[in-house]
């Protein structure tokens, strides 16, 4: 069983959203991403999709985008991203999975062979950018919301299983300084961290290890439309 990651794929069949906006790399950008995805996953694979799938409000809406991943192999592991607003209530959303291929968590975790997917939102952290008051609260507010998530890992935790994070804002500033979200993650034994948020032209490493845990940024527009093998 391989797990490949991949995030931010906005989609848009019932708004009126055309990514090409940000550039011409986002032209057909889902045929892309499709096509990737045929060539590299099987069957029994997991796909990791960190954030912003639709751009559509409600959930009516959102699962047309939801239902034109289904006919693509693997399991597909989604958590919310900022841009997210149809993606309110969890019991809903599982119940209208377009099929058992669909795994959707909030503030949760699921065990998937021996791998442990943990995952939660997210937000700024401090020392971004206009990082406001507000945000300050959101951001102790997922804190907190990781800790119920590994809270809920820890009871499915077998002996020699992989932890993976899933988040969708990175958890760490532009500066890639340590946060509350670092912290946790190492002191729970995560192994690798998928995130996504981040276009254009702002930097940050694709790739990289800190204190034995790694990162990986996952937009698509970032990695070429093309998902990431994490193991």
């Amino acid at each position: 069983m391989n797990i490949y990651a991949i995030s931010d794929l906005h989609l848009s069949a019932t708004a009126d959203k055309p990514m090409n906006i940000f550039g011409g790399n986002w032209d057909g950008h889902f045929e892309k991403i499709k096509r990737d995805w045929r060539e590299k996953v099987q069957p029994d694979d997991v796909v990791l999709i960190s954030g912003d799938i639709s751009w559509a409000m409600k959930l009516s809406d959102a699962l047309v985008d939801l239902r034109s991943l289904a006919d693509l192999p693997g399991k597909k592991v989604f958590i919310r991203g900022n841009h997210d607003y149809w993606w309110n209530g969890i019991t809903k959303l599982r119940e209208s999975a377009p099929d058992e291929n669909f795994i959707f968590l909030q503030t949760d975790a699921v065990r998937i062979g021996e791998f442990v997917m943990i995952g939660s939102r997210g937000w700024t952290c401090p020392g971004s950018p206009d990082y406001t008051e507000q945000d300050q609260k959101l951001y102790l507010r997922e804190v907190e919301r990781f800790r119920l998530a590994f809270a809920v890992a820890d009871t499915l935790y077998q002996d020699g299983d992989k932890k993976i994070v899933m988040i969708h804002y990175p958890p760490f500033n532009l500066k890639g300084e340590n946060s509350a979200f670092t912290e946790l993650f190492e002191q729970n034994g995560v192994d690798k961290v998928v995130f996504g948020h981040i276009h254009g032209a702002t930097y940050f490493p694709l790739k990289t290890e800190r204190n034995g845990i790694g990162y990986q940024l996952t937009s698509c527009d970032k990695i070429a439309f093309q998902l990431t093998r994490i193991y």
